[in-house]
């Protein structure tokens, strides 16, 4: 059989061009933080005047208090002395206390509408904040992401001449994550950059919607943009879990894995993800903590995308020389001899776990859920 001989100078060529994506990527990334600074201004702007605004209301509401005091008692003494008063004094202290109490009415109401108005302000300059911390981190992972590309996809590179299997393999690595970069751009300006970028013009929005139309349209306005902000919150959390979680460099695997997993079941309703940690909790090489977490990651993503289960359980072992986890799921399960030399996830960790001289093992059947076992020595 002949292998058709791989262009290695080719590769780096894509391989540069996936970088240089992912460059832009993070470029964009800094233009959502540098909006959400400005908006953040703006906001803070706009929460300073509201708190001057509450601070008035309550000197004039304690004004009409003390009137209204006064009216009441006024009301009180004619009333006594009905025959002591002309008709029109009657009349003037009634719709005196009357016009004062209302005034007070109205005063109360309004107090209570510009802290509710302060209140959301004050939370969406917490969640703008959250935001900005989180962008910035994100151009951090990504510039770390960027480096184990180029290095990991470099090595696969290499390896690439001595068969054809391995050559479709690399070639479907570096457009996967080409694909990837593509969608991560995509995805970053369609989805957070465009939910941030409206802020801005939002907050002009909601103070002439409160000066035409009144507070009710107005809150309306600060709600839809509440969830727009949350909404590009999840969408950039989402993307870091997708890159590389910080904690993994932080915290080390075990904290890491257990966040994750809870992070999943959370945003897949009516899936119970089971974490359990049988062994040590010690930090191990990187290299072992980044593959372990992938082959976890993947596992999982695809018992998720294809097995539609309602459980999934992971457990982790390690030990002092040898480190193992087991992923289990109650889902449809598949035949494992029809798995073809296509199927690129399956393939993908076969090839993570012999860089690491491991050992997978697949164990499924139609109808019975599935069970993946990976097995690796620790050469500290």
């Amino acid at each position: 059989m002949s292998f058709k001989k791989v262009d290695i100078k080719m590769i780096d060529h894509i391989l540069e061009k996936m970088v240089d994506t992912v460059g832009n990527s993070k470029d964009e990334i800094f233009q959502i933080g540098e909006q959400c600074r400005k908006d953040f201004e703006i906001l803070s702007a706009e929460l300073e005047e509201v708190r001057v605004m509450v601070n008035q209301v309550i000197d004039e509401g304690d004004e009409l208090e003390l009137k209204s005091k006064f009216a009441r008692n006024r009301l009180s003494e004619v009333s006594k002395h009905f025959k002591s008063y002309t008709e029109k004094e009657v009349r003037d202290a009634y719709e005196k206390a009357h016009e004062l109490q209302m005034n007070l009415t109205m005063n109360r109401q309004k107090e209570t509408q510009l802290r509710e108005r302060r209140d959301e302000l004050e939370r969406r300059l917490h969640n703008l904040q959250a935001t900005i911390e989180k962008a910035d981190n994100l151009c951090t992972q990504i510039s770390v992401v960027l480096n184990y590309l180029d290095s990991d996809l470099r090595q696969v590179g290499e390896a690439l001449e001595t068969a054809k299997q391995k050559q479709d393999f690399g070639l479907k690595i570096i457009e996967a994550q080409e694909d990837e970069r593509k969608r991560l751009s995509r995805e970053i300006h369609d989805g957070p950059a465009q939910m941030l970028a409206n802020v801005l013009m939002r907050s002009d929005l909601i103070d002439r919607v409160y000066r035409e139309k009144g507070t009710a349209s107005a809150l309306d306005e600060i709600k839809d943009l509440k969830r727009m902000v949350r909404s590009a919150l999840y969408e950039v959390r989402r993307i870091i879990y997708d890159l590389r979680p910080m904690a993994l460099d932080d915290l080390g695997l075990v904290p890491t894995l257990k966040k994750y997993l809870s992070t999943i079941e959370e945003y897949n309703e009516g899936i119970t993800i089971k974490f359990t940690n049988l062994g040590l909790e010690n930090r191990l090489q990187s290299k072992y903590e980044v593959s372990f977490f992938r082959l976890v990651q993947e596992s999982v993503q695809n018992a998720l995308k294809h097995a539609s289960p309602k459980e999934i359980q992971v457990k982790l072992e390690i030990k002092r020389d040898r480190m193992s986890v087991v992923i289990k799921d109650d889902g449809k399960g598949f035949d494992v001899g029809d798995i073809q030399h296509g199927s690129f996830g399956i393939m993908g960790m076969r090839e993570r776990v012999e860089l690491l001289e491991g050992e997978l093992s697949i164990d499924s059947k139609l109808g019975s859920g599935t069970v993946i076992l990976i097995q690796v020595p620790l050469n500290e």
